[in-house]
């Protein structure tokens, strides 16, 4: 199995040279969008790369891998990574029901639209499907967008709501979410998150008026 960490300068080498887009080096960025997804690490630059060799090249086309990078881009939320790595797959590519790249992205549009409960009940329906990619702490990484989704929305949150969001974990790990993210216990089984209001910034809006709009007012005035 190959080291991700390992590959990183190597892989940062071959991003640099004259050769970029060389299809030769693809073995090797798919081998390294394999150990990102076994080894929990991530490289948007290298990913889109591939993906772009596919575009020009569609004879190396490879489902797996795309499949790897789109659900690597997933972990990312709510960054615009999932965005930028659909525009270089040819639309064609997401056509049929059964196909596994718009399933992936059926997952992201239930994590988009905040349908958490659904997406963990999907998952653990789906999770065969997910385990063939391969992609190691999915859960987790899917935890830490949720969590910043509930610190950015939420005042106070009940703990079993937050554990259900969390897809239903046990009391350690919901325990080790709200210490990680900082939140404070209220002591009457909710969570004091932030206080919104103070989120909220004042916008100063500036009207600019030409005396060419405003001259048939004044005359009729006269």
């Amino acid at each position: 199995m190959a080291d991700a960490e390992a590959m990183r300068a190597q892989v940062a080498d071959l991003l640099r040279g004259i050769d970029r887009y060389n299809p030769e080096h693809l073995p090797t960025l798919e081998a390294y969008v394999n150990a990102q997804a076994q080894e929990v690490t991530y490289d948007l630059e290298a990913n889109l790369t591939v993906l772009k060799l596919y575009q020009f090249n569609p004879g190396y086309y490879n489902a797996f891998s795309v499949g790897q990078i789109l659900f690597k881009a997933l972990t990312n939320l709510p960054h615009t990574d999932l965005v930028m790595c659909k525009c270089l797959i040819e639309p064609g590519r997401f056509d049929g029901e059964e196909n596994p790249l718009k399933q992936i992205l059926s997952y992201a549009t239930l994590l988009e639209t905040c349908q958490f409960e659904k997406f963990w009940m999907t998952l653990e329906q789906d999770q065969e499907f997910i385990d063939s990619f391969g992609i190691n702490g999915f859960g987790d990484e899917v935890r830490k967008y949720i969590c910043h989704v509930v610190n950015i929305t939420y005042q106070n949150i009940e703990k079993e709501e937050l554990r259900e969001l969390l897809g239903g974990v046990d009391t350690p790990t919901l325990h080790q979410w709200i210490s990680r993210s900082g939140w404070r216990d209220n002591g009457d089984g909710s969570l004091f998150i932030q206080n919104q209001d103070a989120n909220v910034k004042t916008k100063e809006i500036v009207e600019k008026i030409s005396f060419e709009n405003v001259a048939p007012v004044l005359a009729s005035l006269k």
